[in-house]
């Protein structure tokens, strides 16, 4: 089994950033969701309803080197926005049910994020201390931690899983006289890490993972939402996957696919490394 993706999200929410090869933390890969967008109560707002921020471009240093700012911004019909590193007070903001501390980006960011998305109650914010959050208890231990992913540190996917969840959305196409799927693309799952092996739901007896020389272990499968059924590059929106999930990853009421991981080393991980799990 080998690791064929690399996958990194300076911005919450914004295009993925496939990459050769990754620093890996304790609180996950270096820079991935550190950045976030919020609305005027600082509530989180993500993709699953502003589905363009899925075409803003992030990058870091970490994620181009041609960056010379803390982050720089892309957008369609918008200038290039660099913005510096922020030395201003945190602000309470929200991340689904957890209340946390962020702090606003400087300057002309947010003129910026309201003119890309047409909303001018929105701020571009911060994770300037990681290791102030606490994971979910029973599954993390105390000093795990991250910035702004949805859980966990880490996420991990495996193609042979997303072939055979193919498969599964071709076979009821077929059954309801609807038209088959397009092959469905691994970035609907927004992994950090993408696997490739023989085996499809491998993964689903995993306990720990080693990915070239860093440890991690597993914290519990990914529970999915709507975010899969957006198509990142036309925006639209479907009932797939999330409607063959329901019927072949149900698991207690949710649908389960893939794994969040908790780091047990910190190191670097590359697109060929050699995977194996116990």
């Amino acid at each position: 089994m080998r690791l064929v993706q690399v996958n990194v999200h300076p911005l919450k929410s914004g295009a993925i950033r496939p990459l050769v090869a990754a620093d890996v933390l304790r609180g996950g890969l270096r820079d991935d969701r550190t950045w976030m967008l919020v609305d005027g109560t600082g509530r989180l707002v993500s993709a699953r309803e502003l589905h363009a921020t899925f075409h803003v471009v992030a990058d870091t240093p970490a994620t181009d080197p041609s960056v010379e700012s803390a982050l720089r911004l892309r957008a369609p019909g918008m200038d290039d926005l660099s913005v510096a590193l922020p030395d201003g007070e945190p602000v309470p903001v929200q991340l689904f049910s957890l209340d946390l501390k962020a702090v606003p980006a400087a300057g002309t960011a947010q003129e910026w994020v309201g003119r890309a998305f047409r909303r001018d109650d929105l701020t571009l914010v911060w994770c300037h201390d990681p290791g102030a959050r606490n994971l979910q208890s029973g599954f993390s231990a105390p000093d795990d931690h991250t910035a702004f992913a949805d859980a966990f540190p880490v996420t991990v996917v495996s193609l042979a899983s997303v072939r055979r969840l193919h498969d599964w959305m071709v076979e009821r196409a077929l059954e309801t006289g609807e038209e088959p799927p397009e092959p469905l693309a691994v970035e609907r799952f927004r992994a950090n890490l993408v696997v490739d092996g023989e085996e499809p739901f491998a993964e689903d007896h995993w306990r720990e993972v080693r990915i070239g020389s860093v440890r991690f272990t597993v914290a519990k499968p990914v529970s999915r939402c709507v975010m899969t059924t957006i198509d990142p590059v036309s925006l639209t929106t479907g009932k797939e996957p999330v409607r063959t999930m329901a019927r072949h990853r149900l698991v207690e009421g949710k649908t389960k696919f893939a794994l969040h991981l908790l780091p047990l080393d910190e190191g670097r991980v590359s697109v060929g490394d050699e995977v194996s799990a116990t």
